[in-house]
């Protein structure tokens, strides 16, 4: 038994996030049955509202799945959880070695923006082209602090994405933008690069005013991978894997 005890404040709380770690870190492996509610209430000390409680909360994350039967079984959180588990994987320190989630974030916030551009050129009312390049043309005067920049990006990139009129990748953009999220925690200083770009602003938005969709869509992705981290590519060996 674990000497581990839970704080009586937020209990239930307290007891879903040691035992979502324990299901994301493989301490508890997919399709195993999750430890018996009598169990688990033992060994934190808890009563067994509260391990209910942690355990529904579980399965609204797609953890855990609950039969009729009462067994509740770890599932395989790669192939069910959503994008909301990011947020939690970010404070998950155990799996901070095997996943490089910010790197990840980055290359996604990328993919989604290039393909908002596209979208924007080809979608948006005229008025919000013309608020576009209006943005652009401030963002000019924004700045030398990084902080300033990536505030006025945000709103600039709030419009693009806006005028995509595609609401699943405005749901994500405010996932990436949120505050606590891992590319909301990007130091602004790794980003100099792409926030101190003005000329690709105003050529992003020249092209989405001139209804360019390829090349928006070029501009854009262009952009974005300034903040996307350069890893080793891994290649096999001439003549396979031996």
């Amino acid at each position: 038994m674990t000497e581990q005890r839970i704080r009586r404040e937020a209990v239930s709380e307290q007891l879903f996030t040691l035992l979502r770690d324990r299901i994301l870190s493989g301490d508890l492996a997919a399709g195993v049955p999750l430890t018996a509610e009598r169990e688990l209430a033992a060994e934190f000390g808890v009563n067994r509202h509260a391990v209910r409680e942690a355990v529904k909360r579980l399965q609204q994350a797609r953890l855990v799945e609950v039969s009729h039967g009462g067994r509740t079984m770890v599932l395989d959180w790669q192939r069910t959880a959503g994008l909301d588990l990011a947020l939690q994987l970010a404070h998950t320190e155990r799996l901070s070695t095997s996943y490089d989630l910010r790197r990840d974030v980055l290359e996604m916030r990328a993919s989604i923006g290039a393909d908002a551009a596209r979208l924007c050129a080809a979608r948006c009312p005229d008025r919000t082209a013309a608020e576009i390049v209006s943005a652009a043309a401030a963002y000019i005067n924004t700045g030398p602090d990084l902080t300033d920049l990536a505030a006025a990006d945000v709103t600039w990139w709030r419009l693009i994405v806006e005028g995509s009129g595609n609401i699943a990748y405005l749901l994500a953009f405010n996932s990436l933008v949120g505050e606590g999220f891992t590319a909301g925690e990007v130091p602004t200083e790794l980003r100099a690069t792409e926030l101190l770009d003005v000329a690709g602003h105003m050529k992003l938005a020249a092209l989405i005013a001139s209804r360019d969709e390829q090349g928006a869509e070029a501009a854009a992705r262009a952009l974005l991978a300034r903040s996307v981290p350069v890893t080793p590519h891994t290649r096999e060996p001439e003549g396979g894997t031996p």
